[in-house]
């Protein structure tokens, strides 16, 4: 999929077939997390990939707006060590990820994670070290529909030259 055309059609979609993803293709995924651009090329990102069905559950039960992780069959999970920049590297690999999903033919939906009431104890739950930060969580999987795409501003709107 050409790139411009990936960013106009990807969707959060948060309903998603029981289908397993290939192993491979969850590696594609999270290595595009991995080439995002990083401050410094600190790269202070760690993912984990939770596949247990479970696990996904105790995700879902903590998360007040990713009830739908525990149906996804996957949830990548981004933190970062807690750096000057970790949210905004975090935060750069995330939407890679969310773009190579789309790209690749996936569905997935962003639930935030830094400064949530949850974040520790999402930490904690995937024994992450203490000096990592929760960024985001992303339920990824095959999407049972084709959602619908929040109305955007016009770029007349917000687009300034020279001074605001």
């Amino acid at each position: 999929m050409e790139a411009l055309e990936c960013l106009r059609t990807r969707r959060s979609l948060r309903s998603f077939l029981p289908d397993t993803i290939a192993k491979e293709t969850i590696e594609q995924i999270v290595d595009a997390g991995r080439l995002a651009p990083t401050a410094r090329n600190v790269q202070p990102w760690e993912f984990v990939v939770v596949e247990d069905a479970s696990m996904r559950k105790q995700l879902a039960g903590i998360m007040e707006y990713g009830k739908f992780i525990a149906q996804a069959p996957v949830c990548i999970v981004v933190l970062c060590q807690d750096c000057k920049y970790y949210l905004e590297d975090g935060c750069a690999a995330t939407t890679n990820m969310l773009l190579a999903a789309h790209g690749l033919g996936l569905g997935a939906c962003w639930v935030a994670g830094d400064k949530k009431p949850y974040a520790e104890n999402v930490r904690k739950l995937l024994g992450a070290p203490e000096d990592f930060r929760l960024v985001a969580s992303i339920a990824l999987g095959k999407p049972s529909g084709t959602g619908t795409r929040a109305a955007k501003r016009p770029l007349s709107e917000m687009l300034h030259w020279e001074q605001y």
